[in-house]
């Protein structure tokens, strides 16, 4: 059995680079492809493995079985070596990557170095924005290397939800702090309205968000309060206490610190965006928008 293959390349420029994330590669390929490495590369490349299963090593290090759907991180500076089955083969696709932004993926969690080998769950929105690139790449549009950069966020992104971690309750879990994330509790009740131990809920959010239980609620009840602030003329007072705060001076030195302006000021600066003026009535986070959406027409 034998193997095909597609691939072109970018080549960015100076401005391009400056836009902090550029795409200098999409291939796809299939069959009982050629052993790779070991190597060295200077930039990133998201491998996914759709089809079959081989091997991965990083430089040094013992083979771990890839089983499809999966991701393979090749990342700079780092030696890897890998293969699919040499009978059956695999079907991959792989977007060559690199820019500044990249180490803001990183800490975030969306790339992940340390972890190279990522089982996957659904490939097919990775292979539509991988499709994106395969377009752009054949278009020879002026606007190609933009476009294709600009998809490399998408990929990022949709690689991160498409990985097998990010289960339906891992979701549920996440929605379900967001409601709890309102309430006049603390962080051990609220593990404990989940049947979890405080430990285990940290665990759960920090796989799921890569970022602390704190954080994370935090961001939760600021990103609320912003709505009701920008909406509503409720007293700050009233605010605070509806995100589950009673004090309302340390919502405001939270608000401040995070935001980077008081509530008045945030208030301020949008209540001339708000349509038909303030609200007298307490929006619920599941209204429809102020403003009409492409789906609304």
């Amino acid at each position: 059995m034998g193997y095909r293959t597609w691939m072109r390349y970018f080549t960015p420029s100076a401005v391009h680079r400056r836009l902090g994330l550029v795409c200098l590669g999409v291939g796809l390929q299939h069959g009982v492809l050629p052993v790779v490495g070991p190597r060295v590369l200077d930039h990133y490349v998201a491998v996914v493995v759709s089809k079959g299963r081989g091997w991965f090593a990083v430089a040094g290090g013992e083979r771990q079985e890839v089983v499809a759907p999966a991701l393979l991180w090749l990342v700079p500076g780092v030696g890897h070596h890998y293969a699919p089955d040499p009978v059956q083969g695999w079907e991959e696709c792989f977007v060559d990557f690199d820019g500044s932004a990249v180490e803001s993926y990183v800490e975030l969690g969306y790339v992940t170095p340390g972890a190279p080998v990522v089982a996957l769950s659904d490939v097919v929105p990775v292979r539509d924005i991988v499709s994106r690139i395969v377009r752009c790449a054949r278009g020879g549009s002026p606007l190609a290397q933009v476009d294709a950069s600009a998809a490399v966020h998408d990929l990022l992104v949709a690689l991160r939800r498409a990985r097998a971690d990010s289960t339906p309750s891992g979701g549920s879990l996440l929605e379900a702090l967001a409601r709890d994330a309102l309430l006049p509790i603390s962080v051990a009740e609220i593990a404990a309205r989940r049947g979890m131990t405080l430990p285990e809920l940290r665990a759960a959010v920090r796989r799921s968000t890569e970022s602390g239980l704190k954080d994370h609620l935090l961001t939760l009840r600021l990103n609320r309060a912003k709505e009701l602030l920008a909406t509503t003329r409720m007293p700050v007072q009233e605010v605070a206490q509806a995100i589950g705060y009673e004090d309302a001076a340390y919502f405001s030195r939270l608000f401040t610190r995070r935001v980077g302006v008081s509530p008045g000021r945030f208030r301020e600066s949008r209540a001339q965006a708000v349509p038909g003026g303030w609200s007298s009535r307490i929006p619920s986070p599941d209204d429809p928008p102020l403003v009409p959406t492409d789906e609304s027409g």
